[in-house]
């Protein structure tokens, strides 16, 4: 079945830019109607999703991350990758990819997750 792979630095600077990919195998990000989202997780804010771009390559993001998240995807490599500018060290989380819906962007196939912490 959907497995999906997420892929990047573990660490980065503070007021860099995160980079993180998502390697999906089993199905095409292309398919009617599915949904590719980032959540994260932290001690702080707990389970947060970020965003998603769906099977046609529109972009949702949630309000709070808006000005600094961006999703974009590479159909050739069945890829869709996160970009979060200026990150603090309030961004360290454990980061996943998912699978998800119109009706729910976080569905039931998500990555295993990867760490990422923001230090100097």
């Amino acid at each position: 079945q959907v497995q999906l792979q997420e892929s990047g630095p573990g660490l980065v600077k503070p007021s860099q830019t995160l980079s993180l990919t998502c390697t999906v195998s089993g199905g095409s990000i292309t398919t009617n109607y599915y949904y590719w989202s980032w959540v994260r997780q932290s001690p702080g804010k707990g389970l947060e999703w970020m965003g998603a771009i769906n099977y046609g390559g529109s972009t949702y993001y949630s309000p709070s991350l808006k000005s600094r998240a961006s999703i974009s995807r590479d159909t050739s490599k069945n890829q869709f990758t996160l970009q979060l500018k200026s990150v603090t060290p309030e961004d360290t989380a454990v980061y996943y990819c998912a699978r998800g819906a119109r009706s729910s962007y976080v569905g039931d196939y998500w990555g295993q997750g990867t760490q990422v912490t923001v230090s100097s």
